[in-house]
């Protein structure tokens, strides 16, 4: 599975973005759960959402009511609509899907700058 990210960029703190990740190859039939991470250079990757194939929704408590996690199964591609971003929200985020059988794979990060 290849994942091609897009839509970070530069904005201002209140401000939004919308991330997308369109999935590709032979195995995304396979695709269970799509979802996105972030990662500061030097820590872990942490989860910020995901979504199931069947809609099932998590995200990390810091954006929930803030970011909105979707998926176009027809698609294969993960929206992050990020809405009100704070200074903090500021990071690398990755996009990662989990197949049934074939693995987990991840995406090159895109960079989101969020000014004060």
């Amino acid at each position: 599975v290849q994942l091609q990210a897009s839509g970070g960029g530069l904005v201002q703190a209140g401000g939004s973005l919308t991330l997308s990740c369109a999935a590709s190859g032979r195995s995304i039939y396979e695709i269970n759960i799509m979802g996105w991470y972030r990662q500061t250079p030097g820590n872990q990757r942490d989860m910020v959402a995901t979504i199931s194939r069947v809609g099932t929704i998590d995200y990390a408590d810091y954006v929930k009511g803030r970011f909105t996690i979707s998926m176009n199964n027809a698609k294969n591609t993960v929206y992050l609509q990020m809405d009100n971003l704070k200074p903090e929200d500021t990071d690398i985020y990755y996009c990662k899907t989990i197949t049934k059988r074939s693995g987990n794979y991840w995406g090159r990060g895109t960079l989101v700058t969020v000014s004060s």
